[in-house]
């Protein structure tokens, strides 16, 4: 709740004629809820020092409701579907359906192999525009992935929204596959170079 605390407000236009001062602020409650230093191996197999660990801004109420709200402009106006993908994007995912009135679709990394047996889980995407909601975003590998099976289940995919993007790829792995990335954030918005890059 630190950015409480500092007298910062949860509610984020990024319109307004504050929104730099407002984004700044936003930007530097996630760098100090999740931003962490160490050894840590990603889902692409490569090793980084620095990481997000998106939990920590997802599990604060306070926190998580501003970065949905800065979120919102992101979302085309096209998508009748949110789609959260497992585990980080279902928070999100649900709480953009609140604000946006959209419905939403939970997507597994693999479907379950008792009761439904279903990858997707929620509203039906066969013939509806879904925008993928992530958290964090490397080489995009699990979003490829998770995209490839909805297509196949019918839906129409052309956008990603995440809150943070850490340069490592994803944007041009995604447009291989005509996929636009909407991001919050980029590593380099923050991270101040001081710290060093992220490899």
């Amino acid at each position: 709740m630190g950015w409480i605390a500092d007298g910062l407000q949860p509610n984020i236009e990024l319109s307004s004629a504050r929104s730099s001062v407002k984004r700044s602020a936003l930007a530097a409650a996630i760098r100090r809820s999740a931003y962490v230093r160490g050894t840590f191996r990603l889902r692409s197999g490569k090793t980084a020092t620095e990481y997000f660990d998106k939990y920590r801004f997802e599990s604060d109420p306070v926190l998580l409701r501003a970065v949905a709200e800065a979120l919102m402009p992101l979302i085309p106006k096209s998508t009748e579907v949110l789609g959260g993908l497992e585990l980080g994007g279902v928070p999100l995912a649900t709480i953009l359906s609140q604000l946006s009135n959209l419905p939403v679709v939970f997507v597994r990394k693999q479907a379950k192999e008792y009761g439904m047996a279903q990858l997707a889980e929620g509203a039906e995407v066969k013939g509806r525009r879904v925008a993928v909601i992530e958290d964090v975003l490397t080489t995009g590998g699990q979003v490829l992935e998770s995209v490839a099976a909805l297509r196949t289940l019918g839906a129409s995919i052309s956008d990603v929204i995440c809150v943070i993007d850490r340069e490592a790829g994803a944007n041009k792995a995604l447009s291989v596959v005509q996929l636009t990335l909407h991001s919050l954030f980029r590593y380099r918005d923050l991270v101040p170079r001081s710290l060093g890059a992220i490899r």
